[in-house]
């Protein structure tokens, strides 16, 4: 049964397609209970410490409901792009106003929490069927590259001033957008280009999948155009921008100000649980297939979602992600919130 309470991660989609109906505030139905409800049900709910034993961990890593459900997100994420294009190819952009506003806010949390999220989870396992479905989930959102840097450049540099998608301490969220987005698409062609090199190939080598990406991307916009007009490939490319913007936003709250130290031979000291901000508040554990738990994420990257385990000795975050996401718009509170617990787990 516990495999069925991530069907919880559908709950968006029902609530855009809502707002997607609608008019007056319920075109923003999808925004508020995302980022005002669900924040305060988790401040009410808490935190949920559950650990799994060996054996509960060895039946979830074997359970393939787990991956159903991560599968189905991905034609629901299509089908939701098909709706949202055609539902806007006949609204002029002049006309936007409030109500198309939030429909669009609503399309950009799904490009955030399917196009991005569930692709990075597809995308950190073996089988290459769940890599190309990773892939075809980030084109929503035009982010292919970061299954390139992710996987080969995150991990490995995390917590270093070395990975564009640290955050330095004290630096605000909104220059960390520019500053990371900017980095981790350079960062993806020089891995693409050290790749190369190394197998001997050209560094624009029709392998290169930098280049497989943009030219995806490039046809992909010219069907959106040709099926949706101006109109619908505007609305569609602000959604995707959106969803870059929210997991930008994910990654700051995520590692915030946290480093790893250098050794006396001038390596970096292996990644631990210390090195990610974690958070165990149910509501966006089952929203987001326990990308909350990234302490353990990210010290044993193999691990599926659903043997994610929580790090009680890790840095914790004091509310869920979307609480976190809100609060860091706000960065003075931000600072005054934050800093001081980096600075325990700095010194």
């Amino acid at each position: 049964m516990r495999a069925f309470g991530y069907l919880f991660a559908f709950f968006p989609a029902l609530l855009f397609l809502i707002s997607l109906e609608s008019s007056g505030i319920l075109a923003w139905l999808c925004v508020g209970v995302v980022f005002i409800i669900i924040p305060i049900l988790e401040w009410l709910i808490g935190v949920r410490n559950n650990q799994l034993t060996t054996e509960q961990l060895k039946l979830r890593s074997q359970d393939k409901r787990f991956d159903l459900v991560l599968y189905a997100l991905v034609p629901v994420q299509w089908v939701l792009i098909l709706i949202f294009g055609n539902f806007f190819s006949i609204i002029p952009i002049s006309n936007w106003g409030f109500e198309e506003w939030g429909k669009i806010m609503g399309m950009g949390i799904l490009c955030g929490s399917y196009g991005i999220n569930v692709a990075h989870e597809l995308g950190h396992r073996n089988s290459k069927m769940e890599q190309k479905m990773a892939q075809s989930l980030l084109l929503t959102s035009l982010y292919m590259h970061f299954f390139i840097e992710h996987n080969r450049g995150h991990h490995k540099h995390v917590a270093t001033p070395e990975d564009p998608s640290t955050a330095r301490l004290n630096e605000p969220v909104q220059l960390f957008w520019m500053r990371s987005m900017f980095q981790t698409w350079v960062k993806s062609w020089q891995l693409e280009f050290e790749r190369l090199k190394r197998e001997n190939l050209p560094r624009f080598h029709y392998s290169n999948q930098m280049l497989q990406f943009q030219l995806i991307q490039l046809i992909y916009m010219g069907i959106v155009y040709l099926l949706f007009g101006g109109n619908g490939f505007t609305a569609l490319l602000i959604a995707a921008f959106i969803g870059a913007v929210l997991l930008e936003t994910i990654n700051y709250i995520e590692h915030y100000g946290l480093l790893r130290k250098k050794t006396a031979q001038g390596y970096y000291e292996l990644v631990e649980t210390k090195h990610s901000w974690n958070s165990n508040h149910l509501i966006g554990r089952l929203l987001l297939f326990e990308l909350s738990r990234h302490s353990d994420h990210h010290y044993k990257s193999h691990k599926k979602y659903q043997e994610l385990q929580s790090a009680p000795e890790a840095p914790q975050m004091p509310t869920g992600y979307p609480g976190m996401m809100v609060l860091s718009m706000i960065f003075p509170l931000w600072f005054w919130m934050m800093n001081k617990r980096v600075a325990q787990f700095n010194s």
